[in-house]
């Protein structure tokens, strides 16, 4: 967040389309968001340099650098929270988004008053999950061969591995963590998640499980800490102990 504006969010738009991204500037600019805009990766990776940001809302479909491809790289040294922009209603955009660490994404074309509800909420638990970690009493919790370390947001395995988590697979763990044993829907997870209701067709709760499942997975048994209770939901079958 910009020095000057300290409580003032300061959101990135990226996208190809000039008239959306002056659109969503002035949108946004409207209802107290600070806002920069990029048209390509280059422009986004300067932004980034030049300025902390808050949020980014990222196209997919770009010439050069897709949003596939930046959303990975962004991954790859910050948990900045992403929503992705998609074309129409393509599920396989929505997955792949999701497999690359995007906390959020909307089909275009969309209402603006619905991407400004979009992030708010994004920020909202993104604060959460700062405030959450910063007054927990206990830094580290420890469940089958993995270790969460909460100030760091990184998962430590017995034998010294260690994984960085994303905003969205962070989340998704520590409402587990928080439910040991428990079955969880997924309508209950999407609402926990995202702050909205889920819709009949959407799969993007299955796709985030299964990319946690992958990080969690080093081992015969490692795949089952996250259980699939069949027409029910989801469950940690694992004991939980804090450090």
């Amino acid at each position: 967040m910009n020095d000057n504006n300290k409580d003032t969010p300061h959101i990135l738009i990226v996208d190809d389309d000039a008239e959306i991204t002056d659109l969503l500037s002035t949108y946004l600019s409207r209802n107290q968001f600070m806002v920069s805009t990029a048209h390509n990766g280059q422009g986004l990776m300067e932004s980034l340099r030049v300025n902390p940001v808050d949020l980014i809302v990222l196209d997919i479909m770009m010439p050069g650098e897709d949003g596939f491809t930046l959303c990975k790289k962004i991954r790859t040294t910050s948990d900045i929270p992403i929503i992705m922009l998609t074309a129409g209603s393509d599920e396989t955009d929505r997955i792949i988004g999701l497999e690359l660490g995007a906390d959020d994404y909307m089909n275009k074309p969309f209402n603006p008053r619905e991407l400004l509800a979009r992030i708010k909420a994004v920020l909202r638990r993104t604060e959460e999950r700062s405030n959450s970690t910063e007054t927990s009493t206990a830094q580290k919790i420890q469940f089958g061969q993995w270790t969460l370390d909460l100030m760091q947001r990184k998962l430590i395995h017995e034998l010294g591995d260690s994984l960085a988590l994303s905003g969205a697979d962070f989340d998704l763990l520590q409402v587990f963590i928080q439910h040991p044993g428990q079955i969880i829907s997924r309508e209950a997870l999407f609402k926990r998640l995202k702050g909205r209701e889920l819709s009949p067709y959407d799969r993007s709760i299955d796709v985030q499980i299964s990319r946690l499942r992958q990080k969690l997975e080093t081992g015969d048994d490692a795949s089952q800490l996250i259980k699939t209770v069949r027409g029910q939901g989801y469950l940690l079958s694992a004991d939980i102990q804090y450090l």
